[in-house]
């Protein structure tokens, strides 16, 4: 997968979780997700989870933190999804 598509596939669990209706094309891809869209720690959990679900990954608890922003994430997932 490339960048992305990464990028796009994280925005679109984003605003499947968020409480309120969200514009995840006008975050800033470097600022934490949770306080752009007021997350709290279960929906951040629920992130998680949709993306371990999604691209069948173990994602460890302690790999959360890296995990703040969408660039981040991309950052993350990139090397365990190059060759899907």
């Amino acid at each position: 997968m490339t960048a992305d598509e990464i990028k796009k596939s994280i925005k679109e669990i984003l605003v499947e979780i968020a409480s309120e209706p969200a514009d995840v094309d006008t975050m800033d891809d470097n600022a934490s997700i949770s306080e752009q869209l007021d997350l709290d720690s279960m929906d951040v959990l629920d992130v998680i989870l949709a993306l371990r679900k999604k691209y069948a990954l173990p994602i460890p608890n302690e790999d959360v933190p890296k995990l703040a922003t969408i660039n981040s994430c991309v950052e993350y997932l990139a090397p365990l999804l190059t060759d899907r």
